[in-house]
C-alpha cells in the first residue's frame, strides 16, 4: 500500500461516524486525509450530527461532535489530491449549492480519482453531474436525484458497499467495513 493524499468533505451537520470514521480509520493505515468546509479554514470545526436506525419511519437526528478541520477549502484542489471523500448527513444538502464545490467534484470526476460517498454524500454527486451512466449506492431517499442524474441506483442492504469502478458507494454508516475495505482497494489500484 503507498500512502495517498485523501481530500473529505465535510459541512455543518454532515454525519458524526461518516466522518469521524473514515477519517481516522485512513490515517490509521497512513493516509494523509485533509478535512475541509467551505468558508471554513484549519482550526475551524464543523458540527456534527448522529443518525440513528431506531424504529421510526426514517433516521432520528442526534447532536454529535465538534469535528476540527485540518486544511483549507479554499486551498484544496484536485490535482493536489489521490483521491476524494463525501461523507453524508445534512451536510451535503447544503454543499451542493456551492459552485465551488460542484467544480470541485467535478475535478475529481473527470480526473477518473477514487471518490467515496457515503449516505447522502451522492447528493454531490448527482448536484455535479458526474452520475450519468454510472451506478451508485446512497441512503435509500437519495434514490430519485441519482436516477435524475442519469444514474442507476443499487438497493443494497445498509451493511454493503457497491464499486462502479473509481467510485465506491455505501448507503449508511453500518457500512463502514464494507465501504472503507472497497475504497482502501481502489485507492491500491
Amino acid at each position: 500500500m503507498t500512502n495517498k493524499k485523501i481530500l473529505m468533505l465535510v459541512g455543518d451537520y454532515v454525519e458524526d461516524y461518516e466522518a469521524m470514521v473514515p477519517f481516522q480509520a485512513l490515517r490509521m493505515i497512513g493516509h494523509q486525509v485533509d478535512a475541509v468546509c467551505p468558508d471554513k479554514h484549519t482550526g475551524d470545526y464543523v458540527l456534527t450530527a448522529i443518525h440513528d436506525f431506531d424504529g421510526a419511519q426514517t433516521y432520528s437526528e442526534k447532536p454529535g461532535h465538534r469535528f476540527i478541520l485540518n486544511a483549507n477549502f479554499a486551498e484544496a484542489r484536485a490535482q493536489d489530491y489521490d483521491a476524494l471523500v463525501i461523507p453524508g448527513g445534512r451536510a451535503p444538502e447544503y454543499l451542493r449549492l456551492n459552485p465551488q464545490v460542484i467544480s470541485l467534484v467535478q475535478d475529481f470526476a473527470s480526473a477518473r480519482k477514487p471518490i467515496a460517498a457515503v449516505c447522502h454524500g451522492p447528493q454531490i454527486l448527482a448536484a455535479a453531474g458526474v452520475l450519468k451512466g454510472r451506478t451508485c449506492s446512497a441512503y435509500p431517499a437519495c434514490a430519485p436525484e441519482i436516477r435524475l442524474a442519469g444514474g442507476q441506483f443499487a438497493e443494497i442492504a445498509v451493511d454493503e458497499a457497491y464499486v462502479d469502478d473509481n467510485l465506491v458507494t455505501a448507503p449508511a454508516w453500518p457500512a463502514h467495513p464494507q465501504w472503507l475495505a472497497k475504497f482502501v482497494a481502489v485507492l491500491d489500484k
